[in-house]
């Protein structure tokens, strides 16, 4: 699972301008988008997880760690302003201290007991910075130095702040104000020449000075290739110089050997590519790399290792030893000036043997723990590890079982007793399981010790406790925002004397009141304790309407404007001109948020009847209600007759004694109806126009005046009482429906 980490600089000079038009923190935002596609079409970056850091003071500088999901890497790499100083080693240390956070309760590093490359996080820090110079609150400082207190447990069991898979690479941005002509260089970018790209090469990684947008664009391509698993390692070669060998792959006396002037393929710092297993995803290896020291019982602590592992090859050639059964690790080592070297000499039946220094049991003893080896095709080098000072064990294990068939004399059992005693203790493990693979479990026995003492292996466990509450610590402060500065404080100097105590004092006042010309030399402007000079707070938009100085002088004309419009009500508009000026006002990420916006809106269809209380939701009918409130007295006359009331036919619709209710005409009844023309054949008997013209029902002939009212009004009341019949009718059926379901 590989990290990626983006270091972003965020000081003030980030916000010049570049011949795009955007600031530099625009184009590293921009940048970090970008990778992120280009590392998308990989499949394996499904397991990637990004951190992102800035160079603000510590805990604050860390904005997305390693409990934060993407959402939460977005939306703090958006909000990032740039406002402080360029405290790049501050950043760094802060950076590498996040990495190493959970080190030590995995166990990765594995102090004392051997370099595993197969044990690794494989870890690709990317600084996107404008590559000035580097300050800090007490100056300016001309070179790159890392703080050397570190409060992660255990940062004192490595000499520096990173780890050997841990990489660094740079992009300074030096895109210029003012577009220059395409004066591009073919091929690769060059290496920047601030102070970072050292600590680039240190890590493994480099630097890129970029200087336009199209080689920006190539060096994230450039850093998506190099997402790689892998751990670097410091190869340095030992002793003399390997023999020319001419065109036809034998050694050339003529030739003389080079000289001792330090070639580039003497000392490389490269990575080496620890590939993961195909089938479960993670790295599996065998057999350590050996440490620069002997482990030693007695001793009450372990020496500080090196991030990186000094590795020793000896130029003689020699033959490749592998027996059956026995496993070895192989690595890839990268591309690099030792690599085209080896190619070169064309000897892929021929190995380098590489050792570590002080490795063995005495000072000065190196044993060989593998070799390098140029692959059958030439396409590559490879580093083959195996157990330490192969080349006396595989005799002994090949006679094991060739010679002795499982069953060794007291001569072998002698001998590989010596080899036990100078192999490393924290070698037997590995060397018991690749036994047991072969076939021979109970050559080694199980009280083996694996060299550390006690005290150091106590040590171990606490620094484990103690990096565990200190990872939990450094995760809740993850996210939290440093306090706003309300002002500038100025400092107060005791020493001067006050105003009032001046020999000149007289003068001063004279010169404040307008009697004579004031100096201003003489004035003590730090006078008051405590004095601050107020911060502008850009999140609290002045109210321009309130205060006449919170106005630029360019829109005095326009604010007048606005406060005539608003004062003398010129336009039709409900809205203030400072309330118009709020709406348009909404940030970015809150103009998708319709849902909220809708809520504070009122609803679009007001109530029937607001002072009737809300009817609850019965069962059956939801539309019924109580019978106690109900008026069914027109209902009740239509049922009884209408006897017990006088009608008079001959009032006017628009008098006291009309209908009690009164609905509006339909528009159907308010139009006069086309009568319809029915036929009524008899059994087809008789003349079919004599027939027709008696079985046409004459439609109602529209009066004008009186008639019609009184017509018009007694179909209108007759047509209320059948619709309360009708409703009176449906509301008893629905309760005697519901009765029946409750009994």
């Amino acid at each position: 699972m590989p990290i990626l980490l983006f270091l972003i600089d965020t000081s003030a000079s980030m916000n010049q301008r570049t011949y795009l038009g955007t600031t530099y923190l625009d184009i590293a935002k921009g940048a970090v988008e970008i990778f992120m596609k280009l590392r998308a079409r990989d499949p394996a970056s499904r397991g990637d997880r990004y951190m992102l850091v800035t160079f603000d003071d510590p805990p604050y500088g860390v904005k997305a760690g390693w409990k934060e999901n993407h959402a939460t890497f977005m939306s703090e790499l958006k909000n990032l302003q740039a406002s402080g100083l360029t405290t790049l080693g501050h950043a760094l240390r802060a950076a590498f201290d996040l990495l190493n956070l959970n080190r030590l309760v995995s166990g990765i590093d594995n102090y004392g007991q051997g370099r595993n490359p197969f044990f690794l996080e494989p870890s690709v820090i990317i600084t996107i910075t404008d590559g000035n110079k580097l300050t800090h609150s007490s100056g300016v400082a001309e070179e790159l130095h890392l703080p050397l207190n570190s409060p992660l447990p255990g940062s004192e069991l490595t000499k520096e702040p990173f780890r050997w898979d841990q990489r660094l690479f740079a992009l300074v941005l030096r895109m210029p104000g003012v577009a220059v002509p395409d004066s591009e260089q073919l091929g690769s970018v060059p290496t920047d020449e601030s102070a970072i790209t050292q600590m680039c090469e240190v890590t493994g990684g480099r630097s890129y000075c970029v200087r336009t947008q199209r080689m920006l664009n190539q060096c994230l391509e450039s850093l998506v290739q190099k997402v790689l698993s892998g751990v670097v390692i410091h190869f340095e070669k030992s002793g003399p110089d390997p023999p020319v060998i001419g065109e036809d792959g034998l050694v050339d006396p003529a030739r003389p050997l080079s000289s001792f002037s330090p070639q580039p393929w003497h000392s490389c710092h490269k990575l080496i590519y620890v590939r993961p297993n195909p089938k479960t995803g993670v790295p599996v290896g065998h057999w350590p790399i050996p440490e620069s020291f002997w482990p030693d019982q007695n001793s009450p602590s372990l020496p500080p290792r090196s991030a990186h592992p000094v590795v020793r090859f000896s130029c003689i050639d020699c033959e490749p030893m592998v027996i059956d059964k026995l496993p070895f690790d192989k690595y890839e080592l990268e591309p690099s000036p030792l690599t085209q070297y080896i190619l070169e000499r064309k000897s892929p039946h021929m190995c380098w043997q590489v050792f570590v220094n002080c490795s063995g049991k005495h000072s000065d003893g190196a044993h060989p723990f593998g070799y390098l080896k140029a692959s059958t095709t030439l396409t590559c080098v490879n580093l083959f590890v195996m157990p330490f000072n192969y080349p006396v064990l595989l005799p002994l294990l090949d006679d094991l079982f060739k010679v002795h068939k499982l069953k060794p004399n007291l001569k072998w059992r002698q001998a590989f007793e010596m080899y036990l005693k100078s192999m490393p203790p924290y070698f037997l493990l590995p060397l018991k399981k690749a036994l047991r693979m072969m076939g021979a479990p109970n050559l080694i026995s199980d009280n083996m010790d694996c060299g550390l003492s006690y005290s150091v292996i106590s040590y171990l466990k606490k620094l484990s406790q103690q990096a565990k509450i200190e990872s939990d610590r450094l995760i809740v402060s993850v996210g939290k925002k440093p306090p706003q500065e309300t002002g500038i404080k100025v400092k107060n100097h005791s020493s001067a004397l006050s105003l009032a105590h001046r020999r000149d004092f007289k003068q001063l006042l004279q010169g404040i009141t307008g009697e004579v010309p004031l100096r201003l030399i003489d004035m003590n402007f730090k006078e008051f304790a405590g004095f601050q000079i107020a911060l502008l707070n850009k999140d609290l938009k002045p109210q321009a309407y309130r205060n006449a100085y919170d106005i630029p002088r360019r829109n005095l004309v326009d604010q007048v404007t606005r406060m005539r419009f608003n004062l003398l009500r010129t336009t039709q508009k409900l809205i203030r001109g400072q309330d118009d000026d709020s709406l348009h006002s909404i940030p970015v990420g809150q103009m998708g948020n319709y849902q909220e916006y809708l809520k504070m809106m009122p609803s679009p269809l007001r109530e029937i009847d607001p002072d009737q209380p809300k009817r609850l939701h019965t069962f059956g009918n939801p539309f019924k209600q109580d019978k106690k409130g109900m008026m069914i007295d027109e209902a009740d006359e239509f049922v009884t007759g209408p006897q017990n009331k006088k009608r008079s036919n001959t009032g006017d619709l628009n008098s006291g004694t009309a209908l009690k209710r009164r609905r509006s005409m339909s528009p159907l009844l308010r139009r006069p109806q086309t009568p319809p023309i029915i036929t009524n054949h008899v059994l087809g008997k008789g003349p079919t126009g004599t027939q027709g013209q008696q079985g046409i029902i004459k439609p109602i002939p529209l009066h004008k005046g009186k008639e019609l009212r009184e017509t018009m009004g007694g179909l209108e009341e007759w047509m209320e009482r059948e619709e309360d019949l009708h409703l009176w009718r449906t509301q008893e059926r629905w309760g005697h429906q519901t009765a029946r379901r409750r009994e």
